[in-house]
């Protein structure tokens, strides 16, 4: 069994765009049923974000909280992190926009909150997000937090070095993190944080976009299978690791196949299903009532 802890499934004209052009998927929530179904995988998580107008993204008008504005409401087989836009949050207006986000942590099918860090110009440590951070230890919700590489040329890396994350996992240590993508390309630094810090997981989601001639054409190359090995190595802690797609930039199946060659299969159990029930505790109820273990 599979849980995909990384999936998008919002309108956002660069999703759909990937999805035309890049990876061939139908980017749906059939499409997603359907490869679900094919894969095994057993629960989604998906990251909320919205843009206002086609291209936006990353939309410094989008209301708090940021859904996947795609699943409304949401399936069964769908979780949702609700995303953050902080610019809201750093206004006169900032009570209201809390307001708003505890009113969205509190409905059914929400998981965790994202953080969209580098797309949005904030440090993660930054004192806009720690009532965010309040709202994730008061409900008990992990905070999954974009690092390295952006979707967006409009983006600052700057912001979504995996290394920021180490500072506020020490100030908020009674809250959960999962850094994404374990920000690639800074793989190392990330597989640190993740290591170090006892509140801190990684997801092996988007690092790569396209189909499976893409996936091939990588795979065969040594040099970028041996860059993200050495951070999992270095890391040397599969119990950190989470498996994510970041649907729709890749298919689910060439996704999986791509990341059972990455990970050791004695830990395929832990990476593509028992950290992720272990690190959401809504991924965990949301199994026993489909019927399956989180053991």
């Amino acid at each position: 069994m599979i849980i995909d802890a990384h999936i998008h499934l919002s309108d956002i004209a660069s999703f759909r765009q990937t999805a035309i052009e890049l990876s061939g998927v139908d980017y749906s929530v059939q499409g997603l049923k359907a490869e679900f179904d094919r894969c095994g995988v057993v629960l989604g998580i998906g990251m909320g974000v919205t843009e206002q107008e086609p291209g936006g993204f990353p939309d410094h008008r989008s209301a708090n909280p940021m859904p996947l504005d795609l699943a409304d409401p949401l399936p069964p087989f769908l979780l949702e992190c609700l995303g953050i836009n902080p610019v809201r949050l750093d206004s006169d207006h900032q009570q209201v926009e809390l307001d708003n986000i505890e009113q969205g942590l509190k409905k059914k099918g929400v998981a965790g909150i994202k953080i969209y860090a580098g797309y949005y110009p904030y440090y993660v440590y930054d004192a806009v997000y720690g009532p965010v951070y309040e709202l994730a230890k008061h409900y008990n919700l992990p905070v999954v937090i974009h690092t390295g590489t952006t979707y967006s040329d409009r983006a600052l890396l700057k912001y979504s070095h995996p290394l920021t994350v180490d500072e506020v996992a020490v100030q908020h240590r009674d809250v959960q993190f999962m850094i994404c993508h374990l920000g690639d390309p800074w793989v190392l630094e990330g597989g640190e944080v993740a290591n170090k810090n006892p509140n801190v997981y990684a997801d092996l989601s988007g690092l790569l976009v396209g189909d499976q001639q893409k996936f091939n054409r990588f795979i065969d190359e040594p040099l970028f299978m041996d860059h993200i090995r050495r951070g999992l190595v270095y890391a040397d802690n599969y119990e950190k690791m989470i498996f994510g797609t970041d649907w729709p930039l890749a298919p689910i199946d060439v996704y999986i196949d791509f990341v059972q060659r990455l990970v050791p299969e004695r830990f395929h159990e832990l990476v593509f299903y028992k950290n992720a029930a272990r690190l959401f505790p809504a991924a965990a109820q949301r199994l026993q009532e489909l019927g399956y273990s989180t053991e």
